[in-house]
């Protein structure tokens, strides 16, 4: 682009009512003002942006408390210890903070800041192409201020930090993450040094908390393509310092002519595939971890060859140890990813037989209301580049499809639970908790799932009579 069409983009980035009172604020002040940072960047790359971010050079929290006034004095977050304030305009988030320069010891990434110029503040930003500023004072409005080429970077695609990358990773290392979290998510090429960079600096990740991290990572397995980002955490180093369970699914090995896949790039390939249906988080999260234990159940059979034996059971059972030192929630949102897991084998295993009633009632009385995603994860599974493989399973996947909407619809199995309870046992027979009572209720299940009786409470409380008497227990007198 050109100055002229720059200039022109750069005043209709400032066309909301909220930024002529911005500069109104800024003047009666006698302060100048910028909108910078992300808004700025997203503007020029066409993609929506919520939240404005505002320099002023020197007096932030005062301005955003004048721009509040004139907003009818709506309410102002005001965080001291950052020097920075908040309001809310609409769906915007809007952001103000005084130009400051900032300086860092080795053992921490908080900053010593300091009041600055708005060279300064460009200076302190961590990459380029999030240094863009534009005036929003009566000298310069509309006037884009680009003291590192961050424009010329968005046109070639390139992430960059604005001094030397070495002290702008070793200040702020999470910058390192989040240079891969931009690759990832706006498909831009992290710059040579930059990338090497990164590479050198690597251990002092170790000094960012794990949420901050994870946030990061979070961001990387949202965007489009989550296997650039994780493709870069593993070139780079990072990943193996942050999540190296991920990095054991690494590597082939061979044993004669038999080798098996590369499981890491396998599972980059099931996440990118499952990332085209569905932008859930967590189905996202069952597609990183639902070989996580191939590594631990490897085994080389001469009459099988390569094997993973019960590595979704395993896979299941790491599941919570990942998730507390990822500072992941300990919820229901662990509980669905180590379901999925668990389960993320059955309907493949059931697509490559016959179809029977009582393999599709089990699998719904098992999955219940994730049944819908655990068929798009398994789906997604499905990496192998023989064509006639691929056909195949499509075919097989439609005929389970089918029968499991006609199994619910008749049986209603989704999150069964038994029509007779084990109180219903011990009351029909007199008799207290027991290995009986466990016995029956498993029977009542099998028989259940199997077809021999209808999912019905007066047919099942019938074969449980019949069962317990069959056992030998006695129904009470009249």
């Amino acid at each position: 682009m050109n100055k002229t069409e720059i200039d022109a983009i750069s005043r209709q980035a400032i066309t909301l009512p909220v930024f002529k009172i911005i500069a109104e604020a800024a003047d009666a002040l006698g302060v100048d003002a910028y909108a910078v940072g992300g808004y700025v960047r997203d503007f020029y790359l066409y993609r929506p942006c919520k939240d404005i971010d505002i320099v002023a050079i020197g007096k932030g929290i005062e301005l955003a408390l004048e721009v509040a006034k004139r907003l009818g004095d709506r309410k102002v977050n005001v965080y001291k210890n950052f020097g920075t304030a908040q309001i809310v305009y609409e769906e915007y988030n809007i952001e103000f903070v005084g130009a400051r320069k900032e300086s860092y010891r080795s053992d921490s990434r908080k900053p010593l800041v300091e009041d600055g110029t708005l060279d300064d503040d460009q200076k302190r930003r961590d990459f380029t192409i999030n240094a863009l500023a534009i005036g929003l004072s009566k000298n310069n409005y509309g006037v884009l201020v680009d003291s590192f080429g961050g424009i010329n970077d968005l046109e070639n695609r390139i992430i960059r930090t604005p001094l030397d990358p070495d002290i702008t990773y070793s200040d702020d290392p999470l910058r390192m993450m989040r240079a891969i979290r931009f690759a990832s998510q706006l498909g831009f090429d992290i710059e040579k040094e930059s990338f090497d960079s990164i590479c050198r600096n690597k251990e002092r990740i170790k000094i960012i908390s794990k949420e901050r991290i994870t946030d990061e990572l979070n961001k990387i397995i949202l965007s489009d393509i989550p296997s650039v980002g994780f493709s870069l955490l593993f070139d780079s180093g990072l990943l193996h310092i942050i999540f190296p369970e991920m990095v054991a699914l690494q590597g082939v090995d061979s044993v004669g002519v038999q080798s098996h896949k590369d499981n890491f790039y396998h599972t980059l390939q099931v996440l990118d595939n499952l990332s085209l249906r569905t932008k859930d988080l967590w189905l996202r999260w069952a597609a990183v971890l639902h070989d996580i234990a191939k590594p631990l159940t490897k085994r080389f059979d001469n009459k099988a060859g390569w094997t993973f034996h019960g590595h979704e059971d395993k896979g299941a059972r790491m599941v919570p140890k990942i998730f507390a030192d990822l500072k992941l929630p300990q919820n229901e949102k662990m509980k669905y990813v180590q379901k999925l897991v668990l389960l993320h084998l059955r309907p493949i295993v059931l697509a490559q037989e016959v179809v029977t009633d009582s393999a599709v009632r089990r699998l719904l009385a098992d999955a219940g209301d994730d049944i819908d995603d655990l068929m798009l994860l398994c789906q997604a599974d499905i990496t192998t580049k023989n064509f006639a493989k691929v056909k195949k399973y499509k075919t097989n996947f439609e005929l389970v499809q089918r029968k499991l909407k006609e199994v619910e619809e008749k049986d209603h199995l989704r999150n069964w639970q038994p029509p007779v309870t084990g109180e219903d046992i011990m009351k029909a027979f007199d008799i207290g908790p027991s290995l009986q009572v466990g016995i029956l209720k498993n029977a009542i299940r099998e028989a259940v799932l199997d077809g021999i009786v209808p999912n019905e409470r007066d047919a099942v409380y019938q074969f449980m009579l019949e069962k317990g008497i069959e056992m030998g227990l006695q129904r009470p007198k009249e």
